[in-house]
């Protein structure tokens, strides 16, 4: 059998022009994340199973990339008459940013009480690959640990809704629910507790089936057809509802339920604190937002845009994950952006259109030219801030162009013996056709000033 050349089911290989238009977004993500005050992390890529497993539900649990064993420990395991799971695996690739943080605060006392990072790293899901569903994929979270304020809701929300306008994005919504909104809307449904787990990964594919999927699903789980119609109807926000109406129906269908109007208490205040931020005008109450993963325990946000059929990011207020490492409860509230879907949405609006990924200036030379020469003035346009390539062999000149124009160079700078013997170089700029002859210095800040 051959070796293939292609990498793993959906997993991708970045070549240079790509991975430019991906670090120019990371950039972006990464400064209005810290003028927010929000600090880097990064943390293994593998984590214990222990801390993987029981956090993102039974479907998540399912999806976590598992490591075998290594050698004889793994061996041992193979011989034994009755295996199972544990036997052979005890790491599990990062399924996504948020376990690991709450990890890092019950391990890092150090840390102050109120923690804003920020992480932009891969994680990995054995899922199925699709338009803009990866198995291997690049998350941007940003989160704050250590209090209950909905201020920290606000302004997760707000860095994000920032990032996204800066992005060129104009048609998103922020759409916002409570888990304990949807639990006590189940309730109402007259669902037992004991399936609410299985109502909410059904009701959190709405997005993708519909409500009448949804519903076929349901019943499909062996939910009773009214259970089903009426948790719909429930969460079933009317068409051209404003936000004030939705919070009225809801408070009327919920009016004596104690648990319901708390969390409906909390949606309205973070409305209004985001309706003086960045996310002015961006916001949506949907009672249908479930947001799958089971570690959600009050508001409840994702975002979602017209430019794309889907979720563009999520999150959400998660005060018990962080107690199941430290034992005492620690407050938490973080926002996820899905940059591989972000990416599929900006090369299709055209943002990379002017994004080039090549160097500046391509250095020529001759058989001639001394190659300590090419050095010194490579080394020289460098320091002026130019990026800078010298081509290593001495062919043709016009097979030295053809190169520069097959990697995006701007320029070529053409350096024969007189040339180096004065300091200077021929600069050729390689859109207009014009050509000077310029000192070192001289070409960088003339590429630097056409820049």
């Amino acid at each position: 059998m051959g070796i293939s050349t292609k990498p793993p089911s959906g997993m991708r290989d970045f070549l240079p022009a790509e991975l430019a238009k991906r670090r120019y977004v990371i950039d972006v993500i990464q400064n209005v994340y810290e003028k927010y005050g929000f600090l880097p992390l990064e943390t293994p890529c593998v984590e214990n199973l222990t801390t993987l497993l029981g956090k993102y539900g039974d479907e998540g649990d399912q999806l976590i990339f598992r490591l075998l064993h290594r050698r004889d420990k793994l061996s041992r395991a193979l011989e034994m008459p009755e295996v199972s799971e544990k036997d052979l695996a005890d790491l599990g690739l990062r399924y996504d940013l948020t376990v690991p943080l709450a990890r890092v605060i019950a391990n890092s006392p150090e840390l102050p009480k109120f923690f804003k990072r920020y992480q932009i790293q891969p994680v990995w899901r054995a899922d199925r690959p699709g338009k803009g569903r990866f198995r291997e994929f690049l998350q941007c979270d940003v989160d704050i640990t250590g209090t209950e304020s909905l201020l920290a809701e606000a302004d997760v929300c707000s860095a994000v809704a920032e990032v996204l306008t800066k992005l060129g994005f104009h048609n998103f919504k922020i759409h916002i629910n409570h888990r304990q909104l949807l639990k006590e809307l189940i309730k109402t449904a007259d669902i037992d507790a004991e399936k609410e787990a299985e109502a909410l990964v059904a009701v959190d594919k709405i997005d993708k089936i519909g409500f009448e999927g949804v519903e076929k699903e349901l019943e499909q789980r062996n939910f009773l057809p009214e259970q089903a119609k009426k948790l719909l109807s429930l969460i079933k926000r009317p068409e051209n509802f404003s936000e004030n109406q939705e919070i009225s129906r809801l408070k009327a269908e919920l009016k004596d339920n104690a648990g319901a109007l708390k969390a409906i208490k909390e949606i309205e205040e973070l409305c209004r604190l985001l309706n003086f931020g960045c996310a002015q005008n961006k916001i949506e109450i949907d009672p249908s937002l479930a947001r799958g993963l089971g570690y959600y325990t009050g508001c409840i946000f994702e975002i979602r845009s017209s430019d794309f059929g889907g979720s563009l990011g999520g999150g959400g207020r998660y005060d018990g994950l962080i107690g199941m490492f430290k034992g005492t409860k620690i407050p938490a509230v973080g926002f996820s952006i899905g940059f591989e879907r972000l990416m599929i949405v900006l090369e299709e609006k055209g943002l990379f259109d002017n994004l080039e990924a090549g160097p500046d200036i391509l250095i020529c030379s001759f058989a001639d030219t001394d190659c300590a020469d090419v050095v010194s003035a490579a080394k020289i346009i460098r320091e002026a801030g130019v990026k800078t390539e010298v081509y290593p062999e001495t062919p043709k000149l016009g097979k030295q162009i053809a190169y520069a124009e097959s990697i995006k160079a701007k320029y070529v700078g053409i350096l024969g013996a007189t040339e180096a013997q004065n300091k200077t170089i021929a600069l050729k700029n390689l859109s207009s056709g014009e050509q000077l002859v310029l000192t070192y210095e001289q070409a960088a800040q003339r590429i630097l000033s056409e820049k």
